[in-house]
Formats: structure tokens, sequence, C-alpha cells
């Protein structure tokens, strides 16, 4: 009797994966969630058969695509809340959230919206809001975060933090940076003013949609 062992893909159809997700989230970052399908596929260089054969639905495309990131995110929020200090650790939480999703704004976009049917997306959120909840009502009992805080500011922060373009990767993370020290000082209870990340001057110019651009 001949064993059957596991079937393992094929290098082409891995390779062929690989540019599919590669493409998704270069077009998500770019054009949002709504991008077509058949524009993924173009983009990859692959049919839109192979694109369904390995991605059945967008939703699947969708969280397959963002795994990394939201590891990411789910790892930040775990450090933040490991801290004793529960304002240091909010701080933390809040300066590398910035610093994530202003490098793909498709994640800010899936993350924000909870991209219907993505089960993954929607319990990394949840899994944040909550963990959050937690370490801001711990940061408001040593005095240190200002006592009106409510979640719907830290979705405000990653809305406003969205709308941050820049001319390269590079600077739309050290602009981040800076949003993300001028809403911790804003957040404080007693603020210190500690010196924000520093940014050049006379390099902001707001857009025609009202977008500050870097």
């Amino acid at each position: 009797m001949t064993d059957h062992l596991p079937r393992t893909p094929r290098s082409d159809a891995l390779d062929n994966r690989e540019r599919i997700l590669d493409a998704a989230r270069a077009l998500f970052s770019a054009d949002g969630l709504d991008v077509p399908m058949r524009e993924i596929a173009r983009r990859a260089g692959v049919g839109p058969a192979t694109l369904y054969r390995h991605f059945p639905t967008k939703q699947t495309l969708v969280a397959d695509a963002f795994a990394e990131q939201l590891r990411a995110c789910r790892a930040i929020v775990d450090e933040g809340c490991a801290d004793p200090d529960p304002w240091r650790g909010l701080c933390l939480v809040i300066e590398k959230i910035c610093e994530l999703h202003a490098r793909d704004r498709g994640f800010t976009e899936a993350f924000l919206a909870a991209f219907p049917g993505v089960a993954d997306v929607a319990a990394g959120r949840e899994y944040t809001v909550r963990a959050v909840a937690g370490l801001a009502r711990r940061a408001k009992e040593t005095g240190r975060l200002r006592a009106d805080f409510v979640l719907d500011d830290l979705i405000l922060v990653l809305m406003a933090n969205k709308g941050i373009h820049g001319a390269s990767p590079a600077t739309q993370v050290k602009a981040s940076r800076r949003f993300a020290g001028l809403v911790i000082q804003a957040f404080e209870a007693c603020p210190h003013h500690t010196p924000l990340p520093h940014v050049k001057e006379g390099i902001i110019q707001p857009s025609g949609g009202g977008r500050a651009r870097y």
C-alpha cells in the first residue's frame, strides 16, 4: 500500500500567492479596501481565476494581507499593558499604534471599519479596545490621564493619524510620531510638555482636501 503524504504547494503557486498579497497590500494602502479584485489580480500579474483559487473572497484576502499587522498590534497592546506604570504603558501604545497605522493606511481602514466578514480584523479591534480600556482606567487612577478621556478618543486619534500623508514612508512616520506626541500631551492630566519628536519646519503643505502633507 502506498502511503499518502500531505501535498505541499508548488513553488509557482506560492510565488503567485505572495505576489497577490503584495499587490493587495499596496493597493489597499493607496486606494482603500474598495479596490476591485480584478485590479489586484492585474497588479499581481495573475489571472482572476488564480486569485480566486488562492483567495475565494475579498474577506479572506484582507485577513491574510493584514495578518502581520494584526499580530504587531496585539504585541504592542500586550507590551503596554505589561508595563507596571499604566500611564507609561498607554503612551507606548499610542506612539507605536500610530506608527504602525502610519505605515499602512489600508490596515487602518480595515481596523476602523472592522471590515465585514473578516473575523480576525474585528477580533483584533475588539481586543485592542478592551485592553486599552483597562489601561486607561488604571492610568486615570494614578492621576496621569485626564478624567474625561473616553475610548472614542483613541478612534479619533487613528482617524486623524490616517490623514497624515508624507512624501515618503519615512517622513510619514516622522509626522505620525510628532502627532502622537501632541496627542499624549493633550491626554495628560497635568502635562509636563516634554519635547515633541523633531520635524523640519516649513514642510507642511495642507492639500485641497484638508489633509496635512509632509
